[in-house]
């Protein structure tokens, strides 16, 4: 669990890869710039891991040396609601994220639940469900300690992952916790975050459903979107005008209310976006002071 607000881009920052630097060093370039979370990009692997176990020691060394707080993004490839053997190779990709995960010490796996296809919602929601299940069996299999699955709210109308679909995946399946994707929520629901009241909202759906500590501690994307009545388009950069959801009065609330999410920011800027977040937290933070 995230000991304090913590921020952080989803891969590695542009400047850093421009740097040439070996990728086990991303930990201390984001401490550097005052960042303390790095979300792992393992959104093109296959059914084994695409790092070697020494490569994975090492990122998680230097994450642990610098506090900077590690999850990894799983394969864009997953699908848990697909026919049989789209969901057993799904499994096997997933696993393959955990595998990695735990040897790098990272606290959660992120995954797109999958498509409902032809599926009705309700069944493509059991499919998921089972399929989870037994990819939790298979990783305790395997002892891999302290790696938590984390199913995403989705951007996209044809994609399960509505907020009740993760709540109600997570009430079904141990070792899961939600992974709150703002600007997927915000496409989905047509403009659906535009205020105070639409985070809270959230929030204390997440709360009545899997308890307190479950909102307070959310493991959250967050970059500014553009939709259609598909859903999502495409990321937009937070200094973009027109572009929701707006961050601040998330930041009021986490002040307020004492939350503790890992914020990973999904920009087209990964780190600077990262920056102004935690930035105008720390403005809210100096108003709130006696």
């Amino acid at each position: 669990m995230a000991d304090r607000p913590r921020f952080g881009p989803a891969g590695f920052p542009a400047d850093f890869k421009e740097l040439k630097r070996p990728r086990e060093e991303a930990p201390k370039y984001l401490r550097d710039e005052g960042l303390d979370a790095l979300e792992y990009q393992a959104t093109r692997w296959g059914p084994e891991p695409q790092m070697t176990r020494v490569s994975a020691e090492s990122l998680g060394a230097n994450a642990g040396e610098h506090d900077v707080w590690l999850t990894v993004h799983g394969s864009y490839f997953i699908n848990l609601c697909g026919d049989d053997e789209t969901v057993e190779a799904s499994k096997k990709r997933l696993v393959a994220c955990v595998t990695a995960a735990g040897w790098m010490g990272a606290h959660t796996v992120v995954f797109h639940p999958g498509f409902y296809g032809k599926r009705t919602p309700q069944d493509a929601l059991q499919t998921c469900i089972e399929a989870t299940r037994e990819t939790v069996e298979t990783i305790r299999t395997l002892g891999i300690r302290g790696v938590r699955l984390g199913p995403e709210t989705t951007g996209k109308r044809s994609q399960l992952g509505g907020l009740d679909e993760v709540l109600r995946l997570c009430e079904a399946v141990e070792m899961t916790e939600p992974v709150v994707d703002w600007a997927h929520l915000h496409a989905r629901g047509g403009g659906l975050i535009r205020a105070r009241e639409d985070y809270e909202r959230v929030l204390g759906e997440v709360e009545n459903r899997l308890g307190g500590e479950a909102a307070k501690k959310l493991h959250t994307h967050f970059t500014a979107v553009d939709f259609n009545v598909r859903g999502e388009k495409a990321h937009h950069t937070l200094s973009e005008p027109g572009y929701g959801p707006p961050f601040e009065p998330l930041a009021e609330l986490i002040c307020e209310l004492g939350l503790r999410p890992v914020v990973i920011s999904e920009s087209p800027v990964l780190d600077h976006d990262s920056i102004l977040m935690r930035d105008a937290l720390r403005r809210v933070q100096r108003a709130m002071r006696p």
